[in-house]
């Protein structure tokens, strides 16, 4: 059976590739699963450095102060969050006593409103028919 230049080359390239995935996997030293990780990161932080420039003109310049701007007021932003935060988490060390004090007044206010109605209906069954006659 003849077997032609680009099976041979397909076969090599089988192996090759085979190998590649075997020693990539770490499956005979994981020494060898670390330098393919450190490579595919060396290799995408050489492809991040790359940039392109475009010349300025004035659309350029209005979205770079607007950037500007923008940043300028999330910093603003930023700054007054952090002082509302201080503000609500400020506390005085000493108890409010605010809350006892109007809870008392209004348990006052119910016994004399109980203490006057009470009065009113003693009142006004002691003398039923006097408040009648004419």
């Amino acid at each position: 059976m003849y077997v032609s230049r680009y099976h041979r080359l397909l076969r090599i390239s089988l192996i090759v590739g085979a190998l590649i995935l075997v020693f990539d996997a770490g499956l005979f030293s994981p020494v060898t699963k670390e330098l393919s990780d450190q490579t595919y990161s060396y290799l995408a932080s050489v492809g991040a450095g790359m940039f392109a420039s475009i010349p300025p003109n004035e659309i350029n310049t209005l979205t770079a102060e607007l950037s500007a701007q923008q940043r300028n007021l999330d910093a603003r932003e930023a700054a007054l969050e952090e002082r509302e935060i201080a503000a609500r988490s400020f506390a005085t060390d000493t108890p409010d006593y605010s809350l006892y004090i109007i809870s008392t007044i209004l348990f006052i206010i119910t016994v004399l409103l109980v203490l006057n109605y009470a009065m009113d209906w003693a009142r006004v069954r002691q003398y039923p028919k006097i408040a009648y006659e004419k």
